[in-house]
């Protein structure tokens, strides 16, 4: 296949990946084909949408490695879904009667691109299938190659998304920093709140790499400066049954012995539970774009703080956040491994003239390969029976019981 300009986009929340895969994909055109034409749509598939757009020059080509040492993203994100009407029209991007695929299809026409590289996760890479399908099906011969961005690891069926390793590693930093805090007051409760909407994937990662960091430490217990009050001492995921009042009963004991209790909390533990009360009240959470509950308006770790505070006899409570500070972090060195091997294929795919999310495949021997579209899908849910995890669990006290759902 002939490629003479190809398209980048990244969409969706950031991930420790996005610069890096970004700069990668244009090292790599710019080695095998440096004649072809990059372009970035601005802000994902807004850009895409409005035509708005950047050129990628050759001061750009000549120094594009200086991306890999940046989080966020160059040409930056949105949330925007090309099959959801009524948000696009609320918005601005499409007019009433206009089908956005179409409008999508056009400036892609317009523009003259040959190859649509969309960074993102199992939304975006869903609505690149959406797209690729009705170009497809209207004679237009344009081919889309996805990178499977996401700090969950949740994309089936993808081994391993990119960002989701520097992304733990990052929460785990913040982590040595907040459970300082345990000596700050007398009965300590700090909770981690650790993003992870359906997946427990970040914070039990998170989780094993701060055990990792403080099994290496030094104490000096005599002066107070003791291992257990650094400790973990509890981890709470979606994947996992949620037993309050046990917990409260075990982490008391903790709280007595240590004055403090440190929890890691993926912020999807509890959603079914605040969902429910919220709707008894006869409220109803608002929901984004994709029709996902707005966790950051629900507040998760706040209510395990109240669930647990008058239990534990806590007198004081702290409730931190890592989302931001480990999302918008730039690619650790197994990521950057990670991204070169999925750029390089995600280059040679398209110049084969094939379309498909580039990932170690768990439906084939975990190779790399162009997964289908049709096979990509979101919300997969953490191996809780993976050694690492029961190691992980066994350090807090904590045994491994399934949640119902899963």
């Amino acid at each position: 296949m002939t490629v003479k300009r190809v398209a980048l986009l990244t969409a969706g929340g950031y991930a420790p990946c996005l610069s890096s895969a970004v700069g990668g994909l244009i090292e790599r055109y710019d080695e095998l084909v440096p004649d072809v034409e990059i372009i970035a749509y601005k802000h994902g598939y807004w850009g895409l949408l409005s035509g708005e757009k950047i050129v990628v020059d050759d001061e750009v080509r000549a120094k594009a490695g200086v991306l890999h040492n940046y989080g966020g993203s160059p040409i930056g994100n949105s949330r925007v879904k090309l099959t959801n009407t009524a948000d696009l029209v609320k918005r601005g991007l499409i007019q009433e009667g206009q089908n956005a695929l179409e409008v999508a299809a056009d400036q892609l026409k317009a523009d003259g691109v040959d190859v649509l590289h969309t960074i993102g996760g199992d939304d975006t890479n869903t609505t690149a299938a959406d797209l690729a399908k009705y170009l497809q099906d209207n004679d237009y011969d344009l081919h889309v190659v996805g990178l499977p961005k996401t700090i969950d690891n949740d994309i089936v069926p993808i081994r391993q998304s990119l960002g989701a390793m520097s992304a733990a590693e990052q929460s785990s930093v913040f982590a040595q920093n907040i459970l300082a805090e345990h000596g700050s007051n007398p009965r300590m409760l700090i909770v981690h709140e650790v993003m992870g909407r359906a997946c427990g994937y970040l914070t039990a990662q998170a989780a094993e790499y701060y055990q990792k960091w403080h099994a290496q430490q030094e104490w000096l217990p005599s002066i107070g400066h003791r291992a257990d009050r650094w400790d973990i001492h509890a981890v709470f995921l979606p994947e996992l049954a949620l037993d309050i009042d046990a917990e409260a009963e075990r982490l008391k004991k903790v709280m007595d012995e240590t004055g403090c209790v440190n929890i890691f909390l993926s912020e999807g533990a509890g959603i079914p539970e605040i969902v429910a009360e919220m709707q008894a009240r006869g409220e109803e959470p608002e929901k984004d774009t994709f029709g996902h509950v707005k966790i950051d308006t629900i507040n998760p770790g706040q209510w395990f703080a109240k669930q647990f505070a008058a239990k534990l006899g806590a007198e004081k409570v702290m409730v931190q956040k890592s989302g931001y500070f480990s999302r918008s972090a730039k690619a650790n060195s197994e990521d950057l491994r990670l991204i070169k091997s999925m750029t390089d294929l995600a280059v040679q795919v398209s110049l084969e003239g094939s379309s498909g999310v580039i990932g170690h495949d768990e439906g084939n021997d975990g190779r790399l390969r162009a997964i289908e579209f049709e096979r990509i899908a979101g919300h997969k849910p953490f191996d809780i029976d993976q050694p690492w995890f029961a190691d992980v669990m066994e350090r807090t006290g904590q045994e491994i019981v399934p949640a119902a759902t899963n």
